[in-house]
């Protein structure tokens, strides 16, 4: 079986692109005899016609949709992914990218490294693709000019630094084919391989079947069948899937057994990515579309909560607050965006912290809340269950691309070291950690007082208590942050979750909010990790140390435990 490579084409507008690809169709002989006489001239054939196939991109000059061309070589075949250059359709380069296993960067010799350069080189290395050859094309235009090839190198390289990859540079003369298939003459200089001898050169990593590791999102469940039990389909993300092997379907963790297992080959009886199959369960459980099998020893994280870098598609700009919906595998769910962390920087490829929104083709990191369980893992780890996309709930369209970085794993929470005594041992806590949230009213007693004459009782008493007053945090968790509405954002979800941590270690945790709104908001956080959390509206003329004690006492009591 032949060998296939996956890739696509990426860089700035006019940095020739479509000439290439109808270079690299040419001088494979990939190319039928009617298709190339429709676009030979009296200067040769019109390269870019060729992979130019809207007629809004043969008017204009330019590549709008992603054009898929198909050419082989001696050693292998290969799909390539002709993707457009100019900025307002960078969610097609996006799209284009997704699955390649190298991605060809093209520079107009004479413009240099453009900011569009520098994001398909940020996207593309997002995405994950492993493999970055930078194209230096109309090398013809500068007369082969080796030192202004050299001060191009020099830019691409340094991009290629900042972004921890390696980058082969070659110069090439697209028009007339030089160093594309055959090396050229007009460059002596260069003593690299040609593009084509690269890309034929290329390692393609075999699929990761990741065995050990299943994971397979149900798409559909089949109603039984006179004889057979309800089956439930979906693609093999990862690992292997056999009739009697255990599995454990997420979120809800029941275990089960396949019993089994039907693809489109009668003969086949071990299921490998990326195989569509049917799957049939000695248990009847409660399965639907976006539940995920995996293997009981190697189980993804349950999550509502996630951090993620996007690139952002949409002209209205992304701002903290924004509900949107999250479509990842086979599910789609509502989200929100608690936080913006940071924002790339096109020029530099700097990460600019705390942006108080992403504009339009903006690439930057940021946290999510879904309203109901996900299960994902690092994109790095495995691409299905890492990426996701970003639409608007009114319009349909989508926004944003995103993968994930790291997420919080509802059934343990967050950590603060996997070494911790009550964590390693499972000894249970000598009491039980709660939070609780004063509010103040008009006229009653200062809420930041209050919570420090608690903490001072509970003290007393032997209880872990701790007072989250305003100075704790600008003294450490909140003090790089100012007060835009995007910094009190950060601030107030930096302060829910170190609450989360200290309650879900046995402190009592008293804390003040500005208003019922953020109150409710930081003792969701912590409720999502399992500790009690509650908000007390501090009344004018009533003991408000008093009151809080009692409802501490109340929350951490037997019957506030569950």
């Amino acid at each position: 079986m032949r060998e296939l490579l996956r890739m696509s084409t990426a860089g700035s507008v006019d940095d020739g692109k479509s000439t290439l690809i109808g270079r690299l169709l040419l001088d494979t002989g990939s190319l039928p005899t009617d298709h190339l006489a429709a676009v030979d001239g009296p200067d040769g054939p019109d390269l870019a016609a060729l992979s130019d196939g809207l007629r809004a991109e043969r008017e204009q000059g330019i590549t709008i949709d992603v054009a898929y061309r198909f050419f082989s070589t001696a050693k292998r075949n290969y799909v390539l992914a002709d993707t457009p250059g100019h900025e307002r359709y960078t969610r097609n380069m996006v799209t284009g990218t997704s699955n390649a296993h190298l991605a060809m960067l093209l520079v107009d010799v004479r413009a240099g490294v453009l900011d569009q350069t520098r994001r398909h080189a940020r996207i593309a290395t997002l995405l994950g693709v492993p493999h970055l050859v930078a194209v230096v094309n109309k090398m013809d235009l500068v007369d082969f000019d080796r030192s202004r090839f050299s001060s191009v190198r020099e830019e691409l390289r340094e991009v290629a630094d900042r972004l921890g990859v390696r980058m082969l540079v070659v110069p090439v003369a697209a028009k007339h084919g030089d160093n594309v298939a055959n090396r050229s003459a007009n460059t002596p200089w260069y003593d690299g391989p040609t593009l084509l001898e690269h890309l034929d050169g290329v390692e393609v990593l075999p699929p990761d079947f990741g065995v050990g590791r299943l994971r397979m999102p149900v798409q559909w469940v089949s109603r039984p069948v006179a004889g057979r039990r309800r089956s439930y389909t979906g693609r093999v993300a990862a690992g292997t899937l056999r009739a009697g092997d255990e599995v454990v379907v997420l979120p809800s963790g029941s275990r089960t057994r396949v019993t089994a297992v039907d693809t489109l080959d009668d003969g086949r009886e071990v299921a490998v990515p990326p195989l569509s199959v049917a799957v049939e369960l000695a248990d009847e459980l409660d399965v639907g579309r976006g539940d995920v099998l995996v293997a009981p020893d190697a189980e993804p994280v349950v999550t509502r909560e996630l951090r993620a870098q996007v690139c952002w598609m949409h002209a209205e700009p992304l701002t903290p607050g924004r509900r949107l919906l999250l479509k990842h595998t086979t599910r789609t769910v509502r989200a929100e965006v608690t936080a913006l962390h940071d924002r790339m920087d096109p020029r530099t490829l700097a990460e600019l912290p705390a942006p108080g929104q992403l504009q339009m083709n903006d690439i930057g990191a940021l946290t999510l809340r879904t309203a109901v369980d996900l299960v994902v893992e690092p994109y790095s780890h495995n691409r299905d269950m890492g990426a996701f996309i970003l639409v608007d709930e009114h319009t349909h369209d989508t926004v944003a691309a995103g993968v994930v970085r790291e997420a919080t794993d509802r059934r343990t929470g967050p950590r603060a070291g996997d070494g911790a005594v009550w964590r390693s041992s499972q000894a249970p806590r000598p009491h039980p950690g709660a939070a609780l949230w004063l509010l103040p009213a008009a006229g009653a007693a200062d809420a930041e007082e209050v919570a420090g004459e608690v903490e001072a009782a509970l003290l007393a008493q032997g209880r872990p208590s701790y007072a989250l007053r305003a100075e704790n945090l600008r003294a450490g968790l909140t003090a790089d942050l100012g007060d835009s509405a995007a910094e009190r954002a950060e601030a107030s979800r930096r302060t829910a979750h170190a609450a989360r941590l200290l309650a879900d270690a046995g402190v009592v945790v008293v804390g003040t909010a500005g208003d019922a709104a953020q109150a409710e908001a930081l003792a969701q956080v912590v409720r999502e990790a399992g500790p009690t959390a509650v908000v007390l509206t501090l009344q004018a003329g009533r003991d408000a140390a008093a009151e809080a004690r009692r409802a501490i006492t109340a929350l951490t009591g037997e019957a506030g435990r569950g």
